[in-house]
């Protein structure tokens, strides 16, 4: 959406809304946009009346504009999923497996419109963006079918009068905080395993992809959801803090679901605490990406294209530190740098041939400079990149640093951009000291046709997800999580739907 392309250089905020929103209309997805929060299966304003706007990062023109909400409309949205709880917890299996099923019926049926609104609000080329909704709606079909295996057991008692149950209920209501980087995906990983089991939901997107939450809303509603069962409470940067609380420590929720940084990771966790929560959490990552000498090199350099590059390197299980043994390390990264130079094209998501687009915000690129530039200060070599890209704006260069030491911010930061930054190894041993030697464990990576040392590295790596000669894990089947601060509880797979329900143990005596 380049706006001076319209020949309208100067207009007022009223005047850019609508060009935006002619803009919008002529990419077909104006009819799932939404200016208004969901709660209560009621398109609602904030209680104050405030709103913020949700700007597009390739052109920083504004795609919409939302509710600005707090704590008191987060208060309101829980009491609402509480009542609807007390219904929805009733239905059977095969009513919510039925609506879950519409649901992703029409999330396919519109899968083009839901693709162009992530690239309008999160920047990502749209075949990126199709793929992302591909794999969403694949969790809520997933779930559609879960939802009628959730089993419950019987257990031989010691004692020939009692019985022992156990029985599978829905924990009540779940508080979700959702990231901007996959705004389709992360949310029905999480929601429609929370529907699933009979749980309601409130939820609250990333402020800079509200739009992707509130569309899935109109999509749930017309496929028979009830009001009250999904709620999506929206909000500025600034008031995300007091609403995470809230969901934190409110006594009617009974279970916070969160994917983002570390950091805030343990705010919510210290919150929860306060109530006695159930608590998922999938959070920061530092992926290894692992190249023996053993490797096949031209494999292994696909795996860090797919892996390192997926959304310009803005997802928590990108390859964040690239090793590489010394007897193929000159190899790689001239085969890297060639694949980069021919593959890798940068500029707005809409436009034909793009696959690297904008970063998220101005924040995010400042951060990569950052880490770029105390990399360079400490010895590391540009091979190519290492700049703003001169589209401006948030645009970053594909970037390939190598000789990186583990003493350089960007092997213990995630970058978060499009950096690929190569260090060097001798030894296996070495390999596994370095992947190991950090507080977080989500995903790691390795390259071998060493099948002894496939088994030795993937049983030695500390994290709870690992690829072998394998880029890209993401796959509905799979439990999706981590180890160490990465988090707890797994999602997706057929453990997924766990994390939404309680054990109850019943022992019926006097059975003679």
């Amino acid at each position: 959406m380049v706006l001076l392309n319209l020949g309208l250089p100067h207009f007022d905020k009223g005047r850019l809304l609508l060009v935006t929103s002619w803009k919008m209309a002529s990419r077909g997805v104006s009819s799932l946009i939404h200016d208004k929060a969901y709660v209560d299966g009621q398109w609602v304003s904030a209680i104050s009346g405030k709103t913020f706007e949700v700007l597009n990062p390739s052109t920083g023109s504004v795609v919409g504009v939302v509710p600005d909400m707090n704590a008191d409309d987060a208060d309101v949205a829980v009491k609402k999923a509480y009542q609807a709880f007390q219904s929805w917890k009733e239905t059977t299996a095969k009513e919510r497996s039925d609506i879950l099923r519409r649901f992703y019926d029409l999330s396919c049926q519109h899968k083009d419109e839901l693709a162009k609104l992530i690239t309008e609000e999160n920047g990502k080329p749209l075949s990126a963006a199709k793929g992302e909704v591909a794999y969403g709606n694949g969790f809520i079909e997933w779930n559609a079918e879960e939802a009628k295996r959730v089993y419950g057991d019987i257990i031989p008692s010691s004692v020939s009068s009692n019985r022992i149950l156990l029985l599978k209920q829905p924990v009540g209501v779940c508080g979700m905080i959702t990231p901007w980087n996959f705004p389709h995906a992360m949310i029905t990983r999480k929601a429609c395993a929370a529907l699933a089991a009979g749980c309601t939901v409130v939820l609250k997107p990333a402020e800079d992809t509200p739009l992707s939450a509130l569309a899935l809303c109109e999509l749930a509603e017309k496929a028979g959801c009830p009001k009250g069962v999904i709620n999506v409470v929206t909000s500025c940067r600034e008031n995300a803090a007091q609403i995470g609380k809230v969901l934190c420590e409110h006594p009617l929720v009974k279970k916070i679901s969160f994917t983002g940084s570390t950091y805030v990771g343990k705010i919510l966790l210290q919150q929860s605490a306060s109530t006695v929560k159930k608590v998922s959490l999938e959070l920061g990552g530092n992926a290894p990406f692992i190249v023996f000498d053993s490797a096949d090199v031209d494999a292994a350099v696909t795996g860090t294209m797919l892996c390192k590059f997926r959304c310009s390197g803005q997802t928590c299980v990108c390859a964040n530190r690239i090793m590489v043994q010394e007897g193929v390390y000159d190899e790689y990264v001239k085969r890297l740098a060639d694949r980069m130079k021919q593959e890798l094209v940068v500029g707005d998501g809409f436009t034909d041939g793009i696959n690297q687009g904008p970063l998220i915000n101005e924040r995010a690129v400042q951060k990569v400079e950052r880490l770029v530039k105390d990399a360079t200060s400490k010895g590391a070599q540009i091979v190519l990149g290492g700049k703003r890209h001169d589209k401006g704006g948030n645009f970053y260069e594909s970037t390939l640093l190598k000789n990186i030491s583990t003493e350089m911010t960007c092997t213990q930061e995630e970058i978060f951009g499009p950096v690929a930054s190569v260090m060097k190894f001798k030894t296996e041993e070495e390999a596994i000291e370095i992947a190991n030697a950090t507080s977080v464990g989500l995903a790691a990576y390795f390259y071998s046709q060493d099948l002894t040392q496939v088994f030795r590295v993937m049983e030695k790596l500390e994290v709870g997800m690992c690829g072998v000669n394998e880029g890209i894990l993401s796959t509905v089947q799979a439990p999706w999580g981590g180890v160490k601060e990465s988090g707890m509880g797994r999602e997706g797979s057929k453990y997924g739907i766990d994390d939404y329900t309680e054990i109850k143990y019943v022992c019926i005596g006097g059975l003679q």
